[in-house]
């Protein structure tokens, strides 16, 4: 634990209901004729409707209350999740919260801009603002800045939530932390899984999750699900976050280059935007387990899981990171109407 051993002095605010289970999917395994897959229902951390965000954000808001901050500055995808949760954390806390919605995916309805989890922005109470590039990180961040110096002057105290790498990956350690957590759960339920598949976006979740395993000589296979960027600009952003975490914590990286596995297979035809095996994902998993993913993180996540299940080893044993989203689901009802096709899934098992 000696590698761990400052992740327990850093500022932290507990936000999140855990530890989230661990569950068996067995119709869902019965299905596809393959292993054992299991999921870590991080959907059900509790803070506005659950999410892997709540973890992060318990050292956002440990260092924002350490530095006395009253107003939280956030910028995310107009559907973010990460976004709906810091208003949610900066309500339960009594700060302020200005959140910026970015403009990442195109042709989107009123649906995507007034429904799941822009409703809920509003309805947490959040201060609204845009920005209109989907794609400049840098950018994002830069336009935060503007709006903290305002609210700076107007005697405000404000503290900015990062998107761009470059800063101290704060939200990370919240999966350093939750490495802690599933290890301890596959001890005592005795479950050997052989790998973990988890949607890799911001990096803070794969990143950390990984970081915390190979710290605790866990030598679990961590699969990185793209769903922001492909394969290769994702694994320089994971490369990085483990770099910084490493510094974070004052301590030698235990990831090594091989560790870092990911796949783009599902990630076409780009961030937010629904493809075939991410709609079969969503479905069997509804129908087959009563499990609601998103389109844009879980839905992905899960298509690639699915993939891997049908190619790999029969015997192998996996366990599927659901890191929440649900509230971007109801963003995309015109994407997800019932077709016929899939009635034909629950048949298949009887």
């Amino acid at each position: 634990m000696s590698t761990l051993a400052k992740l327990y002095t850093i500022a932290r605010t507990p936000l999140a209901h855990t530890p989230t289970p661990i569950e068996p999917l067995p119709n869902l395994g019965k299905y596809l004729g393959s292993g054992r897959l299991y999921v870590k229902r991080d959907d059900c951390t509790g803070l506005a409707l659950g999410g892997n965000k709540a973890r992060q954000l318990e050292y956002y808001f440990g260092d924002a209350l350490e530095q006395s901050a009253d107003t939280i500055l956030i910028t995310g995808a107009v559907q973010s999740n990460f976004v709906r949760m810091a208003a949610a954390g900066a309500a339960k806390l009594g700060l302020a919260c200005h959140i910026q919605l970015e403009e990442r995916v195109t042709d989107a309805g009123a649906e995507y801009r007034e429904s799941g989890n822009v409703l809920l922005d509003r309805i947490l109470g959040a201060v609204m603002h845009t920005y209109p590039k989907g794609e400049d990180e840098a950018g994002a961040d830069a336009n935060l800045r503007v709006i903290a110096e305002q609210l700076g002057e107007a005697g405000k105290k404000p503290y900015i939530i990062p998107l761009a790498p470059g800063h101290p990956p704060l939200g990370a350690l919240g999966y350093v932390r939750a490495a802690v957590e599933i290890l301890d759960q596959l001890t005592d339920a005795h479950y050997p899984i052989d790998e973990i598949v988890v949607a890799s976006g911001s990096g803070n979740t794969h990143a950390g999750l990984l970081f915390g395993l190979r710290a605790l000589n866990s030598d679990i296979t961590v699969t990185g699900v793209c769903v922001r960027r492909d394969r290769e600009a994702q694994l320089a952003r994971i490369t990085t976050r483990c770099q910084e975490i490493a510094a974070l914590l004052e301590t030698e990286s235990p990831v090594q280059r091989q560790d870092i596995q990911l796949t783009d297979d599902t990630f076409a035809p780009g961030y937010g935007e629904i493809n075939e095996s991410t709609l079969e994902a969503i479905d069997l998993c509804a129908r087959l387990e009563g499990l609601l993913l998103d389109p844009v993180y879980t839905g992905k996540a899960m298509a690639a899981c699915l993939k891997r299940l049908r190619e790999t080893e029969k015997n192998q044993s996996t366990l599927f990171m659901h890191t929440g989203g649900t509230p971007g689901i109801f963003a995309y009802r015109g994407q997800l109407q019932p077709v016929d096709r899939r009635q034909s899934h629950a048949t298949n098992t009887d």
